[in-house]
């Protein structure tokens, strides 16, 4: 008997609930009134600029950190590419010595060879040939004295480096501690704060989202969201006015400052997120 089941439309009705609840969720979100979109906003504001305060603790340490790091890398690589290059040196020193030593012995034979010589003409030719080797033992002794004066030039760049290295290592270690130190105090309150942060991020809609974190990350002090201060905007402290901050006031909508861009509150929103004006 043909099978009549199939698990297609199972599959339609689940692909269905998942869009109705993300369209739920998302009209939930549009739903609340403005006030509370204030709120929430200010919320999230009130929790990101506590995770602001503890990195600005941190200063420019991270930064100094890194700059350490980078530095210490180039001197080691510095130091190793000298102490490369003088290794060679040594060993074309050594090379040379060992020629110079060959070359003798050669002379030697050569000048052994000039007293059992029957002609002229081979004993010219054995001094010609003492005297090419002569000439490779003194260009060879002017390369032995050139690259032990290379040799100690580069020596004293190494020590000069030896010395800023260890220097720059025991700064960086310093600093390290440092920052170290600060994150430790910091690191349990700064993941409670960002946990804080992610959910009063979770009641608001996206477009207002995207637009306070495009207005915060222009904002040198980190504010996309700040209260109106003696008639002031908190964020730029131009004047606002007076119908304007009748506005605020009503919650009928979320007015920005004509100025910088910054949403703003009034003492209400505040005072439901902090407890005070």
């Amino acid at each position: 008997m043909a099978k009549t089941e199939t698990k297609a439309p199972a599959k339609e009705e689940k692909a269905s609930n998942g869009a109705s609840t993300k369209a739920t969720n998302a009209a939930s979100k549009a739903e609340i009134t403005i006030a509370e979109k204030l709120v929430e906003l200010f919320r999230l504001q009130h929790f990101d600029s506590q995770v602001d305060r503890i990195k600005t603790q941190r200063g420019e340490l991270p930064l100094e950190v890194q700059d350490l790091e980078d530095e210490v890398a180039g001197l080691e690589t510095r130091l190793k590419k000298i102490q490369d290059e003088l290794a060679e040196l040594e060993t074309n020193v050594t090379d040379k010595n060992n020629f110079i030593k060959d070359a003798k012995a050669t002379i030697k034979k050569y000048e052994g060879q000039q007293g059992k010589v029957r002609n002229n003409r081979e004993y010219d030719s054995l001094s010609k040939e003492v005297e090419f080797q002569n000439l490779e033992i003194q260009l060879a002794e002017k390369r032995i004295k050139e690259t032990k004066s290379l040799i100690d030039t580069k020596k004293v760049v190494v020590d000069e480096s030896t010395v800023l290295y260890k220097e720059r290592k025991k700064d960086l270690e310093h600093k390290k501690k440092e920052l170290d130190d600060i994150i430790a105090e910091t690191e349990k309150e700064e993941k409670d704060l960002q946990k804080k942060s992610d959910a009063a991020a979770k009641h608001i809609e996206e477009r207002l989202l995207s637009a306070y974190h495009r207005v915060r990350s222009n904002a040198r002090n980190g504010l996309g969201v700040v209260p109106v201060q003696r008639g002031s905007c908190g964020g730029c402290f131009n004047a606002i006015p007076p119908q304007r901050q009748l506005d605020i006031s009503s919650h009928k909508k979320i007015i920005v400052c004509e100025h910088c861009g910054r949403i703003l509150v009034d003492d209400y929103v505040v005072e439901r997120v902090t407890g005070e004006k």
